[in-house]
């Protein structure tokens, strides 16, 4: 019989070998700007696009730089369109609201299963990415 304590050291040691396994990709979804509007009230989808480029680098997620530099693609494309103080609002919102380790459906990496957190894909995943691109792309 397994004890209470050796349960709980070997849980650790099983999330790790079950972070490391390849998984599943999901097809790609976007929300548009999660939770946020995706435009003014006079252009009602200004800055969508600029979301939904983000929401494809966040789906795939990968290391904690790729998705720092997805956070400031996002500031820059929102400020392309004209808004300045929006766009650094938006940043620290994805920044705070974006990471890898709340199961939310708008975190780092959410086309994978949680948790994942900051990991770059595989041979395999990387495999499954491209083809769901070549998908989305049709």
């Amino acid at each position: 019989m397994v004890t209470r304590q050796l349960r709980i050291a070997l849980f650790p040691v099983v999330l790790i070998i079950s972070a490391c396994q390849s998984q599943n990709l999901s097809p790609f979804t976007s929300d548009g700007c999660s939770a946020f509007p995706d435009g003014t009230l006079q252009h009602k989808d200004l800055w969508l696009q600029c979301c939904e480029q983000h929401d494809l680098a966040y789906w795939q997620g990968g290391s904690y730089d790729q998705r720092r530099q997805a956070d400031l693609n996002l500031r820059e494309c929102v400020f392309s369109v004209g808004q300045e103080k929006l766009a650094q609002l938006m940043l620290a919102g994805v920044r705070v609201g974006g990471t890898p380790f709340l199961p939310t459906s708008f975190r780092w990496g959410y086309g994978w299963r949680y948790p994942r957190g900051y990991r770059l894909p595989n041979e395999e995943e990387k495999n499954q990415i491209d083809q769901l691109l070549k998908e989305i792309d049709n």
